[in-house]
């Protein structure tokens, strides 16, 4: 449910702040009615990354009940459209649509740029992430004929990478490195707290979701 205190800060999006097409609701909903919990889904739609050439999103259900106070549930045709209040206006305009391979987000809007400019690459920290990205990380990733290279921290907790070889315009590849690569650096070095994707993936395919 939209929080109904509005503040001289918030952002006005337009009602249904996406649209949802009829193939797209179709397959979602297909895809919710297999779960147990089944109606009692929406779709949860968050931006996980609002910096880079493109935005990196999760797709998931929740149970209607676990929203946010201050999630924006919206109803496309009967599904339940979950999405945080704080990716509101980064999703106004946005269509999710199914193509053959999977659901794709069409979003007008654009993410920050990266500012590379003032990162730190030389210290201690530095060191620990690139021992962990050569022991840890990248054997994983060679599997599928990609690597992750450290460009830089912010000092504040966020580290930023780009990706190489088969991880580079791969359709999940930024699934891989926010959810995969992400995990695994915060897990063993508890000053990390976020990673950014570095990566040009405008040269290669857009992100589609299983």
């Amino acid at each position: 449910m939209s929080s109904p205190f509005a503040t001289t800060d918030e952002v006005v999006v337009d009602d249904l702040i996406i649209t949802v097409t009829p193939a797209g609701r179709e397959k979602i909903m297909e895809l919710r009615d297999e779960e147990p919990e089944g109606k009692q889904l929406g779709l949860r739609l968050e931006i996980l990354a609002d910096e880079g050439t493109e935005f990196t999103y999760d797709l998931s259900f929740q149970e209607l009940v676990k929203a946010d106070f201050t999630d924006m549930v919206k109803n496309h045709g009967g599904l339940r459209v979950i999405i945080p209040a704080k990716d509101a206006s980064n999703l106004e305009g946005a269509t999710l649509d199914y193509e053959e391979g999977g659901l794709v987000l069409r979003n007008p809007n654009k993410p920050r740029p990266i500012s590379l400019g003032n990162l730190v690459a030389d210290d201690d920290l530095s060191t620990e992430v690139r021992g962990i990205i050569a022991d840890n990380i990248n054997p994983s990733l060679d599997a599928h004929g990609g690597f992750v290279t450290f460009v830089g921290h912010d000092g504040e907790g966020r580290v930023y990478l780009t990706m190489g070889g088969g991880c580079h315009g791969c359709s999940m590849s930024k699934q891989t490195m926010l959810q995969g690569v992400q995990s695994t650096l915060k897990e063993l070095i508890p000053a990390v707290q976020k990673v950014v994707d570095a990566t040009d993936h405008s040269v290669g395919e857009n992100p589609y979701y299983q």
